[in-house]
């Protein structure tokens, strides 16, 4: 594994407990959900963590800061699709404390991280 800048950053380390928390809750899914919502928020789920490392890996701050927006805007679509799970009973609402959480944490972070770029 490449030792890059990106796996030393708190945020990236929660990004990826994040994603465990959404594999793990999302197996419960109905069966045909497993390639609807459930993969949808996997995919939100990854793709935060896939632009937290590649954001890191630019050199110009335009493009580090675009790909943190891309990764905070995939931790919106996460929250809402968390909504719709919750909505349709797929999650129960104690199960989504523990990824609520680290949803926040990963935002706040990132947002921060982005400002940092203006």
């Amino acid at each position: 594994m490449l030792q890059t800048a990106h796996k030393k950053l708190e945020v990236y380390t929660i990004a990826r407990e994040l994603v465990k928390s959404v594999y793990l809750v999302t197996t419960s899914f109905p069966k045909e959900e497993q390639f609807l919502l459930a993969n949808q928020l996997r995919r939100a789920a990854v793709s935060v963590c896939s632009n937290l490392a590649e954001g890191s890996s630019r050199i110009s701050k335009a493009e580090k800061k675009r790909f943190y927006e891309i990764a905070r805007a995939s931790l919106v679509e996460m929250d809402t699709q968390l909504e719709i799970a919750v909505d349709l009973f797929y999650i129960k609402p104690e199960q989504l404390l523990k990824i609520e959480s680290k949803l926040e944490s990963v935002f706040r972070m990132l947002s921060k991280m982005i400002q940092n770029f203006s």
